[in-house]
């Protein structure tokens, strides 16, 4: 009868466990062998340490300080097409740094018309505790015609936000700490605090520190809903310079949310302008 009770148990907790409304988005590292192309954002120094076998290195801060506003298309045609990607490439990126670096790429892949792009689960520190094999070997590269054609929608500009915010049309989700959220920490920027009517939830809550893998769907639907963010708004999403704001969209796009724009160049851009209205946000109770 214990036995009994335990098993039903076990199948009513499997049963009632949510699964990732967009849980391609994440690959584990036992299927990464299916077919993806491996784009390895970590150090270069790093990589030549260890990396998996045919994984393709990325210059991450290359890419991170290449993209700007999002309109050299010439460039990132080039940029991308010497990775070997076309526009119909399966790729998972993968960092050592809780998705920081990795969910930057996949953004601006996606950005760019890389349309199944995605993210290995828990990253570097996921392949090497599966004691999956890792190489030494360098990835001979093949150039691609890779044609970026812009994809506008994915993008939010200081304009765009201004003219939101006065609308109050749009949910704006900022990925960084509670202190850069309520101005307590400036960091290098003229002006500190909120865009008004924000919503704070930091980027790290959306992963386990240990294992550096996403939290299961339950417990991102309930860190979504305690920080009043609503999956199904048109939302933008920003931290200091993107990557921040990389995760978090990658993380509501994980739980099925369809509309989501990246501001890019951030409170780096919006701390900094004399034209953008900033509030004292205000700390969790």
């Amino acid at each position: 009868m214990t036995r009994l009770l335990l098993a039903t148990c076990l199948m009513t907790s499997t049963v009632f466990a949510a699964d990732y409304p967009n849980k391609k988005l994440l690959v584990e590292p036992a299927d990464i062998a299916t077919g993806f192309i491996v784009l390895d954002s970590r150090p270069k120094a790093q990589y030549d340490a260890g990396h998996i076998p045919g994984s393709i290195w990325v210059d991450h801060a290359a890419w991170a300080k290449a993209f700007g506003d999002g309109a050299d298309a010439t460039g990132w045609s080039a940029r991308i097409g010497d990775l070997g990607l076309t526009a119909k490439s399966k790729v998972v990126v993968l960092d050592d740094n809780q998705g920081k670096e990795s969910a930057r790429i996949w953004w601006i892949l996606r950005y760019w018309g890389v349309a199944d792009a995605r993210l290995l689960n828990g990253g570097w520190k996921g392949w090497t505790s599966g004691k999956h094999d890792v190489s030494k070997e360098a990835t001979t590269v093949t150039a691609a015609k890779f044609e970026a054609v812009a994809q506008a929608d994915r993008l939010a500009t200081k304009t765009f936000l201004i003219k939101a915010i006065e609308d109050g049309k749009l949910q704006i989700v900022d990925a960084r700490s509670e202190k850069e959220f309520c101005g307590t920490e400036k960091m290098n920027n003229k002006k500190a605090g909120a865009m008004p009517g924000a919503k704070q939830l930091e980027w790290t809550d959306l992963l386990e520190s240990t294992t550096q893998r996403f939290k299961s769907a339950d417990d991102l639907t309930i860190l979504f809903a305690d920080a009043g963010i609503a999956l199904d708004k048109p939302s933008a999403t920003h931290c200091q310079s993107g990557g921040r704001a990389s995760v978090m969209a990658f993380g509501m796009e994980l739980m099925g949310a369809k509309d989501v724009r990246n501001y890019y160049r951030s409170w780096s851009e919006w701390g900094n302008a004399a034209d953008t209205p900033i509030v004292p946000g205000k700390p969790k109770k």
